[in-house]
């Protein structure tokens, strides 16, 4: 099996042992997402975090604490295992509320390879106040059935929160972590980023509308089910997330090529 060493240009973060091509691919498109995220403005300073599984194995991509994600780099990220092992860097840390959640959902459900949580502002606002998510818009649709709520407990590093978390998710894709945050899950990379993206463009728009004091004009739901049907169809042979995901890819690129590193 070929295999490869990527060095970081950021604070000198090498990784200590070789990863093979597939890994590699992994980490260059996890960093990516990562420098794609920050250009949109979605987290909080170097908090915040994105998970990808590495398929085949009881391990995962992590970013490590310390790094702003727009420094991110492939061989930065973190290789960690369910027993809260750094298994990829000497002397990286992790951030214990996000490897308990995200470890806890990965471990817990096979089905998802991807779990992104960010702290955007106009999505906390949603999460602020009584008023649930309303669909406002053709682009909300994709979120029809696809919204869950999960109540403040603090920092989410109690491992007894994860059950909780996993309940409040169920078969949906996305969480509004009230007073707190955001969660999206996906069975790819591109499918996770591509219900944050459409979670936070929904609760931005929601909290623009409160803001003009007008009268909402929700879809019905009805509507927002037919709606999301058609977005399923409109990629023709190709899945949407993979129709867009090449342009994000190619954002990354053009932004800083270095993500790759």
């Amino acid at each position: 099996m070929n295999e490869r060493m990527a060095v970081s240009r950021i604070g000198g973060v090498a990784l200590d042992r070789k990863v093979s091509d597939a890994e590699h691919k992994l980490r260059v498109e996890l960093a990516a997402v990562f420098r794609v995220a920050h250009h949109l403005g979605w987290n909080v300073d170097t908090l915040n975090h994105i998970s990808l599984r590495i398929p085949g194995t009881d391990t995962f991509l992590m970013n490590p604490q310390g790094l702003g994600w727009d420094e991110i780099t492939a061989s930065s990220l973190s290789t960690l295992d369910y027993d809260w092992n750094v298994l990829s860097h000497t002397g990286l840390k992790i951030q214990p509320a996000g490897y308990n959640f995200h470890s806890g959902i990965l471990k817990a459900r096979p089905d998802v390879h991807c779990v992104l949580h960010v702290h955007e502002t106009a999505s906390t606002v949603i999460g602020a106040i009584e008023a649930k998510l309303v669909i406002l818009s053709q682009g909300g649709c994709r979120l029809h059935q696809e919204v869950g709520y999960h109540g403040f407990e603090g920092l989410a590093q109690e491992e007894d929160e994860v059950p909780r978390m996993l309940a409040d998710l169920g078969d949906k894709h996305t969480l509004i972590m009230l007073n707190h945050g955001l969660l999206s899950i996906g069975a790819s990379l591109g499918e996770a980023f591509g219900y944050m993206r459409a979670l936070i463009d929904a609760c931005a728009l929601q909290e623009r509308v409160m803001a003009t004091r007008g009268t909402m004009r929700p879809i019905p739901e009805p509507l927002q089910a037919h709606t999301k049907a058609q977005m399923g169809r409109s990629g023709g042979n190709a899945p949407r997330e993979d129709i867009s995901w090449a342009y994000w890819l190619r954002l990354a690129e053009r932004l800083d090529p270095a993500f790759a590193d």
